[in-house]
């Protein structure tokens, strides 16, 4: 990994085996990093960032243009890491590669639109500039599920506009999270010690990470209570949080039908479910919901499950067998509450977690409805009408993501604007596939915002800065 200005492996004496959550192979094994070893990657950065902040605005873009052009050059090896490593289907791969290369043509853009201001002033001959600045050093600590652009929408943008980066990826992911994003920004040009990845558990650098001196601000991509412990450990640092989810996807009695279910399917099963932004929930108006129902659970009956690598296959594996426990568990809870499973089956394949994907009717309060899920299940939940269906999709301590369909758009739109959410789309899914976007949420899910201009603004910091043109007179 590279930690520091070196490629070297971790010196705890631990490692730890990169596997094919499908086939079950041994992909990578790393020697783990341990506290010295992110010490020496803050250290590092600290000392380079300085030189790389002052450097013009267009050598900074265009390493981001270089590391595009890399993506472009390396599409196969990339998107074949990317479904080895995470189990993702090949059209979760080829959607991943798209949005990692479209964040870095971006960021390729954010040099030049940090941007300062000249304030008024009440004093005379008195000018207040502001400028915008990069941060110093950031954290980045990235998940599983997406592992590649969930690291990079932070990464390209931090770095883009000034700041060094220490990355930590995910144990299961650690080469698509990190290692092979830092190998194509090498191949770009970015100068050595910039961006360290730090592979590690969390219990030798979880905490670390986070409560270092150096990093002034922490990009985390992950579970809420992880998120929770994140804030509280590190201090005053400023922090972007995007955390769990549970959204609702709502169907008004007005929905095209035909649309509905199908960007129900999508929203709800794309990658085995295992997006923060996925539809949890399905809100279904009374009037429509038999229809909805019997449509929706033909078509999901119909979804190809296995091998990730078969261009036929739309859902592969869950990521491991400790999170096909846990969903597991969701369903048997959510069955013992009084869910009525209407379509599902058995885990199976080489290792056992290709899990097929489960339909559940039931009310807002089952465990598979008010808890995120994280895998191939869907909560059907009936609603009396409008107002009803608004109640329960707010009635969740999540506020991520968010989908209403109706063929009225203005009605959709009123809606919308009161959902509790950081995220809505109309007559879409709920899982975004739109790179040019704000990703964000509000309540358990979390705070700031990734994306576009946010990211500016969540990396740099404003430094005010008076100049006194001419001498005045002070009174003590």
């Amino acid at each position: 990994m590279p930690i520091g200005t070196t490629w070297r492996g971790g010196r705890t004496g631990k490692t730890r085996a990169s596997t094919d959550p499908y086939r079950g192979d041994t992909l990578a094994e790393l020697d783990q990093a341990g506290e010295d070893d992110l010490t020496e990657a803050y250290d590092t950065a600290t000392a380079a960032q300085r030189d790389w902040a002052s450097a013009p605005p267009l050598v900074r873009a265009d390493v981001m243009r270089r590391a595009a052009d890399v993506m472009t050059d390396r599409k196969d090896e990339i998107t074949g890491w990317l479904v080895r490593e995470t189990g993702g289907t090949l059209a979760k791969a080829e959607l991943e590669w798209n949005l990692v290369r479209s964040v870095m043509w971006e960021a390729a853009s954010m040099p030049h639109h940090v941007e300062g201001r000249i304030m008024p002033s009440d004093i005379p001959s008195k000018e207040s500039r502001v400028y915008r600045e990069p941060v110093g050093v950031v954290a980045v600590i990235s998940p599983w599920n997406f592992p590649m652009q969930l690291s990079n929408r932070s990464v390209a943008p931090a770095l883009a506009v000034g700041n060094a980066v220490v990355l930590k990826p995910a144990g299961d992911t650690p080469v698509t999270g990190g290692l092979l994003l830092a190998r194509i920004f090498e191949e770009a040009g970015l100068p050595p010690g910039l961006l360290s990845v730090v592979v590690g558990s969390g219990s030798d650098i979880g905490d670390a990470i986070v409560e270092h001196p150096a990093p002034r601000v922490v990009s985390f991509t992950g579970s809420t209570p992880v998120g929770k412990g994140i804030a509280q450990k590190a201090g005053l640092k400023k922090l972007a949080l995007e955390l769990g989810g549970n959204g609702p996807l709502i169907v008004l009695a007005d929905a095209d039908l035909d649309l509905a279910v199908s960007a129900a399917v999508f929203g709800s099963f794309f990658h085995q479910g295992q997006i923060c932004m996925i539809a949890n929930r399905i809100i279904v108006e009374a009037s429509v919901h038999d229809e909805f129902l019997q449509r929706f659970v033909d078509r999901v009956k119909a979804l190809t499950v296995g091998d990730p690598s078969d261009p036929a296959t739309q859902l592969g594996p869950v990521i491991n067998a400790s999170q096909l426990e846990g969903i597991q568990d969701k369903l048997k809870r959510a069955q013992d509450e009084g869910a009525q499973v209407l379509a599902g089956g058995e885990p199976f394949g080489p290792t056992g977690l290709c899990l097929p994907p489960h339909v559940l009717s039931a009310g807002n309060d089952v465990a598979t409805a008010r808890e995120e899920v994280f895998g191939p299940v869907i909560t059907v939940i009936r609603a009396d009408n409008e107002e009803d269906a608004l109640r329960i999709a707010n009635d969740t301590e999540y506020g991520l993501s968010s989908a209403v369909f109706s063929r009225d758009v203005g009605r959709a739109a009123r809606f919308a604007r009161r959902i509790q959410a950081g995220m809505t789309h109309i007559n879409d899914s709920p899982v975004n596939d739109d790179a040019n976007t704000a990703f964000g949420g509000v309540k358990g899910s979390g705070i700031g915002r990734f994306g576009g201009q946010w990211a500016i603004d969540e990396f740099t910091t404003d430094h005010w800065i008076s100049v006194q043109h001419e001498p005045r007179e002070y009174a003590i």
